[in-house]
């Protein structure tokens, strides 16, 4: 997505939002501009680094210590794949949000071609990985892990990336640097000459049904499956289970609704009769750059929500503190006893949940 960083889908919005000429010639724009260019910049690089550490680390965890033995761990692979290369380009739009774009219509291809492909990886994913817990703890399939299973869920990610891909080509293919009115250059999605507005507004709504409305009704109907599952189960897992199905579900609409709600409102604005105010077009434009801030802390809880919080991550974590000296073999291996003791104690469902985890 041609992006400027005040939204997840800059690429349309950039040309349609920033750049309307009713809104240029007759409002003052400089707070919003003012506030971008220090606000964001700001936010990314938070959201950079604790999303590198957070996804870096499952990365090497499932390389060196999980070896992708399970569904659960090829799934998890490609999320945080996807998670980290969709924030290697913030950095990109943090100097674009300070300075203007700075480096050509080469790279703005590519990293908007980054941004956009792993944002729809990502999200797509997401609905993988709650179909996989659907199917592990709902259906509680006995033979979930074998290697046919395991090829199936690589040809499933490999199936995501391709149409990632696919969704990707109309901002690949008009993405430019290009020179807006106030002489800033911005890398955004310029069609001008092949299509109309509308063009614009349909990838803009494909962009909000596959990175929001899809993986949201997915989780919506799996996850009110499962808990239904968790709560007729026994176990002492199950309360912490529960807990968590919630955290997943509540993060991902705390985050990604409000940007989509605002970006919707802005979309329709473009057929309205009535020309907005200039105090309403702001606090629209204000609310973009907040909601999509929000909207990319997602990247930074995905290893939380997803690895961090099982057992199997827990335990290859602590094997990597042990690795490099942080830990010793004998406390290792104590609390390795410890875990191996509860699990025992865990019963049918609730395993489950751990394993998958959650």
């Amino acid at each position: 997505m041609a992006k400027v960083p005040n939204t997840e889908f800059p690429d349309i919005i950039d040309d349609i939002f920033f750049n309307s000429s009713e809104f240029s010639e007759s409002c003052e724009t400089s707070g919003i501009s003012n506030f971008r260019r220090i606000f964001m910049p700001c936010f990314y690089s938070v959201v950079f680094v604790t999303g590198l550490v957070g996804n870096s680390l499952v990365i090497v965890t499932h390389i060196y210590y999980e070896k992708l033995k399970t569904v659960a761990d090829v799934y998890m692979m490609n999320l945080a794949i996807a998670d980290l290369f969709f924030l290697c380009t913030l950095p990109f739009w943090a100097v674009d949000a300070h300075t203007g774009w700075i480096f050509g219509t080469f790279m703005c291809k590519i990293v908007t071609g980054t941004y956009t492909v792993n944002l729809y990886s990502c999200m797509l994913i997401l609905s993988c990985v709650t179909v996989n817990r659907y199917r592990a703890i709902v259906r509680a399939t006995k033979t979930f892990n074998r290697k046919s299973d395991i090829f199936h869920c690589k040809l499933v990610c490999a199936v995501v990336w391709v149409c990632a891909i696919i969704l990707t080509l109309p901002e690949l293919i008009f993405s430019k640097a290009f020179t807006g009115m106030s002489d800033t250059i911005t890398c955004t999605f310029v069609d001008h000459f092949y299509f109309g507005s509308i063009f614009r507004v349909v990838v803009c709504l494909i962009q909000m049904i596959v990175g929001f409305l899809i993986p949201f009704i997915v989780m919506i109907i799996c996850y009110s499956i499962i808990a239904k599952t968790l709560l007729r189960a026994k176990g002492f897992r199950k309360r912490k289970s529960l807990k968590i199905i919630f955290a997943v579900v509540a993060v991902f609409v705390i985050c990604e609704l409000p940007f989509n709600i605002v970006l919707l409102m802005k979309t329709l604005q473009i057929y309205s009769e009535e020309i907005p105010t200039c105090e309403y077009s702001a606090n629209i434009d204000y609310a973009i750059i907040v909601t999509e801030s929000i909207a990319y802390v997602h990247c930074c809880l995905n290893p939380i929500l997803y690895v961090f919080l099982g057992v199997k991550f827990r335990n290859s974590f602590l094997k990597i503190l042990k690795d490099i000296g942080c830990i010793a073999q004998k406390e290792l291996a104590g609390y390795l006893e410890t875990e191996s003791e509860t699990s025992r104690h865990t019963s049918g469902v609730s395993e489950a949940t751990t394993m998958q985890p959650l």
